[in-house]
């Protein structure tokens, strides 16, 4: 038998200070992509392009072309605003353009930091030696606008390797783009402070090994906080890389797969009190299982991860007593290692020094999955494991503030099902996955007197992964993979009955590949490739309505869609 292998206020006031929550506790959008090019096999994703504002931008390099050549330290830049577009702005976008010298190298990860906190996560597309990828990647990052207000230091990281075996050199460029507010337009509400759970104060993620490990920060914070966000990234590296391929422990050698089921999910407490819930991505990078999947088009959101926003604004009251608070995160059944980093936001009430409330109702409490096993072991193991975790919960809490009383409840259902079924042999190794996380979230916002204001978050990334490891008539061995992977995130605001906004993303692609063995296991090339992408990104205000399909057979481009942004 084998395993599968892996390369690697006053009535005005209150009611604009409702319609402003509509915009907060919003995913920064991110977007990655290559120029679409029939034949070519260069990096390229569906992605939509951020939104601008009309208004011309004042552009601040952060860095320039620099090379990732056996470099695997956070590497300093000096950061300055924009002297000719000062603040507020209408909207910030980080614009980052990589490229990988041709060659062999490895899928790396990159960060970039500013005052310790993360403006950036994602990882690089696999170079070939007749191939080059560059591509472009943007993020949304107007929430963020109070850290770009003063000159400090930043860093960037991008780990690599270069030598006899590993050629391939990143090179990237990182630039902000600041957008001046219109005439009598208003400015976006943003984070009135921004603080990083990072490795240090130049950033860095944390290694998170086991389901104890944690990364936390603690925290001195304003005492006139009424909303509190975490954006929380939690990226699975060495042997939670494919955590959603993983077993349970009593299985785990028969099955020559990975432990801790696979079932992982991303804990937030404040000072040892669970808080919240962010689930973990199934990100695939490009090097995952078998690169020429991911030639030209990349796993969902690779490029450029997407974090989950954690609401905290029941616990406002709480961080805003004067005491200090420790913020931390753990990942349930991490078994070596994600890395992780977060960043905090909060939204301050101008019109008080000190806020007033209580955290009323909190049943959120660990998970605890169930596991099953239906397997039948003897000279073959066939049959099935299966891991799911349901959960309900309830957390409220209000702020006395200067424009009245406001109590925030957020009822939330989650939801994860990881079923995986063998067939293992002496000529076949066959592992069929099925995995969806889900979860669902109503929030209400009561002010006495106000139309009570509910916000709906829908959010689920499902995956679908068929291996199938076998041996030819010829005495060769073939790895068949087929994936789907699936990011969904949507939004529905009312005040009252009333439908006030409805966004959503959805982001689709399926893929397919063959990898061709001899007899003594030397790769001999790949067969029937071909991958598709439907990015879909819907809103009513203001109105979009963009869908773009791209597709690729033999792992170059073969169309895209009429609005697909070029």
């Amino acid at each position: 038998m084998f395993r599968t292998i892996s390369f690697d206020a006053p009535r005005a006031i209150l009611v604009a200070f409702l319609l402003a929550l509509l915009t907060l506790g919003l995913v920064p959008v991110v977007q990655a992509s290559g120029p679409y090019v029939i034949g070519s096999a260069n990096t390229v994703t569906a992605d939509a392009t951020i939104q601008r504002p009309q208004t011309t931008p004042c552009s601040v390099t952060l860095f320039s072309n620099f090379g990732f050549d056996n470099n695997y330290d956070l590497n300093p830049f000096s950061y300055a605003p924009p002297a000719d577009c000062p603040g507020p702005w209408a909207k910030v976008v980080l614009e980052v353009d990589i490229d990988v010298t041709a060659g062999i190298q490895y899928d790396r990860t990159a960060n970039i930091w500013l005052g310790g906190a993360n403006i950036f996560f994602g990882t690089t597309a696999e170079p070939s030696p007749s191939l080059s990828p560059s591509w472009h990647a943007e993020s949304d990052l107007t929430d963020y606008s109070t850290l770009f207000s003063a000159a400090q230091q930043g860093s960037v990281y991008l780990g690599n390797t270069v030598n006899s075996t590993y050629t391939g050199i990143q090179y990237a460029t990182a630039t902000l783009q600041f957008y001046p507010l219109a005439p009598k337009q208003t400015a976006p509400v943003t984070a009135d402070v921004v603080l990083p759970l990072s490795a240090g104060s130049t950033g860095g993620t944390v290694a998170l090994n086991t389901s104890t490990d944690t990364l936390s920060g603690t925290f001195t914070l304003p005492t006139n906080i009424q909303n509190a966000y975490l954006d929380v990234y939690s990226q699975s590296q060495s042997g939670d890389e494919f955590w959603y391929t993983c077993v349970p422990n009593d299985v785990a050698s028969e099955l020559q797969s990975c432990g801790n089921t696979g079932f992982r999910e991303t804990e937030v407490t404040i000072d040892g009190t669970p808080a919240g819930v962010a689930p973990v991505s199934p990100w695939i990078y490009t090097g995952g299982i078998d690169p020429w999947l991911w030639f030209p088009i990349p796993g969902v959101q690779t490029l450029n991860f997407a974090p989950y926003r954690v609401d905290l604004t029941p616990f406002a009251a709480l961080l805003s007593n004067g005491q200090q608070h420790t913020i931390a995160l753990s990942v349930f059944n991490a078994n070596g290692y994600f890395s992780d980093t977060a960043t905090l936001l909060l939204y301050l009430d101008a019109g008080s020094a000190q806020v007033t409330g209580s955290t009323v109702k909190n049943s959120l409490a660990a998970p605890n999955p169930v596991v099953s096993e239906n397997l039948n072991v003897g000279t073959s193991i066939t049959g099935s494991v299966k891991v799911t975790s349901n959960r309900s919960f309830v957390i409220s809490g209000f702020v006395n503030t200067s424009h009245g009383k406001v109590t925030t409840t957020i009822n939330e259902n989650l939801s994860f099902r990881n079923y995986q079924v063998f067939n293992i042999s002496n000529t076949q190794y066959l592992q069929q996955i099925s995995q969806t996380g889900k979860i669902h979230s109503a929030t209400l916002v009561q002010v006495p007197g106000q139309p009570n204001l509910t916000i709906y978050k829908n959010w689920s990334f499902p995956l679908v992964l068929d291996i199938n490891e076998f041996v030819t008539s010829s005495g060769g061995i073939n790895l068949t993979t087929k994936a789907r992977q699936t990011y969904s995130n949507q939004q529905i605001s009312y005040q009252n009955s009333f439908l006030f906004d409805n966004k959503a993303v959805t982001n689709t692609a399926v893929r397919q590949d063959t990898l061709e063995f001899d007899p003594n296991f030397n790769l001999i090339g790949n067969i029937n490739q071909s991958a598709s992408q439907t990015y879909n990104q819907q809103q009513d205000i203001p109105h979009i309505n963009y869908i773009c399909t791209i597709t690729a057979v033999a792992n170059a481009l073969t169309s895209f869609g009429p609005q697909c942004s070029e």
